[in-house]
């Protein structure tokens, strides 16, 4: 993975969030109540699967 691979995966990542709050910003809100009210356990399991899928998707589409 290059660098401008990296930074071209982060302004998906932003494009797509900019989209999100765009588009329903009442949505938006909810989700971010909901995730300040989670446990530390509930966003650390959060955290664990989403660096999970993501590592094992960008290994799929590098090497599949």
């Amino acid at each position: 993975m290059t660098l401008t691979g990296l930074l071209q995966g982060v302004a998906v990542v932003l494009a797509l969030e900019g989209i999100a709050y765009a588009l329903a910003p009442a949505a938006m809100r909810r989700a971010l109540l909901a995730i300040a009210e989670a446990s530390e356990q509930r966003l650390r399991l959060g955290g664990l699967v989403a660096a999970v899928l993501g590592v094992a998707l960008a290994w799929a589409l590098k090497n599949g």
